[in-house]
């Protein structure tokens, strides 16, 4: 029997932000500090203030009808949670920075791409990890259909989407804030 990834664990996560199976999480060297920072932060004032919070309202006397020890209770069990599922996406974590990329004119993670869609407009996308996603700054996951039609592709290639023409215009590979 396999025990659950830590995608799969409790609460799925939405499809976008799942990892392939047995699949290393690729994050940039930002993405990277980001989950190490959060987790820090869950670890060392979160938990303990909350911790802190249970115990008063247990001691308070009867719980079944406390709302701080009840609310404490699922806040708690919610940043445990949490910091078990960055805990195991920070141990399965390869860390690739984009700048340190040797000249390559192919698409791969951390590559930052200008495309001609099939409409005729332009779109400039950054392909990092799945835990970097964030569509208001172009950032997509390297698992995405997009990014996976992307991946291996030239300047000048043509590559095919869902019947969609897409030319890749550039590729350069910078760091990303």
């Amino acid at each position: 029997m396999t025990s659950p990834s830590p995608d799969t664990e409790h609460d799925p996560l939405p499809a976008e932000q799942r990892l392939p199976e047995n699949s290393k999480n690729y994050l940039t060297p930002q993405g990277w500090q980001r989950l190490k920072d959060e987790l820090t932060e869950l670890v060392r004032r979160a938990r303990p203030e909350m911790v802190t919070v249970v115990s008063w309202a247990a001691s308070n006397g009867d719980r079944s009808e406390n709302g701080d020890y009840l609310y404490g209770k699922k806040r708690l069990r919610e940043i445990d949670r949490r910091i078990r599922f960055l805990t195991k996406r920070l141990e399965l974590a390869e860390v690739v920075d984009p700048e340190a990329r040797l000249d390559t004119e192919q698409v791969f993670f951390g590559a930052t791409v200008e495309v001609l869609r099939g409409d005729g407009s332009e779109q400039t996308v950054s392909i990092v990890g799945v835990d970097e996603i964030d569509l208001t700054r172009n950032r997509i996951s390297w698992v995405s259909p997009l990014a996976r039609a992307l991946l291996k592709a030239r300047e000048g290639d043509c590559v095919l989407l869902r019947g969609e023409e897409i030319e890749v215009l550039t590729i350069r590979y910078t760091a990303l804030d």
